[in-house]
């Protein structure tokens, strides 16, 4: 016989991320509408026009204050006559060149730039915003002091292997500020970001202490051509969000919205 207690355990609908769709991030600190979903991540877009990267999780969600679980749809999510950017954004047509802001986005590297360039690029010259590359991290707290950030000057760094205890992570903690961001992804290069199967490949080889990375990877592959071939052979497999890992979804995203905020936001 049943207790008197027993209850029927509650079932969490299971909703396709259909684009357009409006739902809240489960601790209901962000709404927005669907403009991007793959199997791992959704990215909502709010009134403001501000992004967010989720992780699509159990009950990782509300519509109309009710837990759900969102999936990626079945269907293509592009939809007719809504023309969409490389980053899963609503492409501007006829787009014009807009006098830049004086924010600015700092990466690491060439590699680092062009890639954002290809992803992110619409989006950017959309909101006015210049990316820079660096040439490593060493001289960051230099570069900042320099960039003179402030009201209407804000600063995002992306910064390769940022992880606790790190070289990177001790360097970005000197110059994280209310007009500096400092942001990460966990892996050693910007190559690692791409996801193996882009190019072709199960996983990204795991490369022996004290040999360069880069040139460890391209030995390990057979590949038999320069650094610079070797990351054009992997740019030109990257087309969409969807060839790039969360982690560094969710850092770009992240860079985009802290420098296009306004200050009273």
């Amino acid at each position: 016989m049943l207790s008197g207690n027993w209850r029927r355990p509650v079932q969490i609908p299971v909703v396709e991320a259909e684009l357009d769709l409006v739902v809240e991030d489960a601790e209901g600190r962000f709404c927005g509408a669907v403009v991007a979903c793959d199997k791992e991540a959704v990215t909502l877009e709010d009134r403001h026009g501000r992004r967010r990267l989720f992780p699509l999780t159990p009950a990782g969600f509300l519509i109309d204050g009710r837990p759900v679980t969102l999936v990626r749809p079945a269907a293509a999510p592009a939809r007719k006559g809504t023309p969409r950017s490389a980053s899963g954004s609503i492409a501007v047509e006829g787009l014009k060149a807009r006098v830049a802001k004086e924010s600015r986005i700092y990466v690491e590297g060439a590699h680092d730039a062009s890639l954002v360039e290809k992803i992110w690029g619409h989006d950017l010259r959309v909101e006015g915003v210049v990316v820079e590359f660096l040439e490593g991290v060493d001289d960051l707290p230099a570069i900042v002091a320099e960039f003179d950030p402030g009201p209407g000057r804000r600063l995002g760094v992306l910064v390769d292997h940022l992880v606790p205890g790190s070289k990177e992570s001790r360097i970005a903690a000197q110059v994280t500020g209310d007009h500096v961001l400092i942001v990460g992804h966990p892996y050693v290069d910007i190559w690692q970001a791409v996801k193996p199967a882009t190019v072709g490949i199960s996983s990204w080889p795991v490369v022996p202490r004290g040999v360069p990375w880069k040139e460890g990877v391209i030995a390990a592959l057979g590949w038999r051509m320069e650094t610079s071939e070797a990351w054009r052979r992997i740019l030109d497999r990257v087309s969409t969000y969807a060839d790039l890992e969360p982690e560094l979804l969710g850092r770009v995203e992240e860079l985009i919205d802290f420098v296009t905020a306004s200050e009273d936001a």
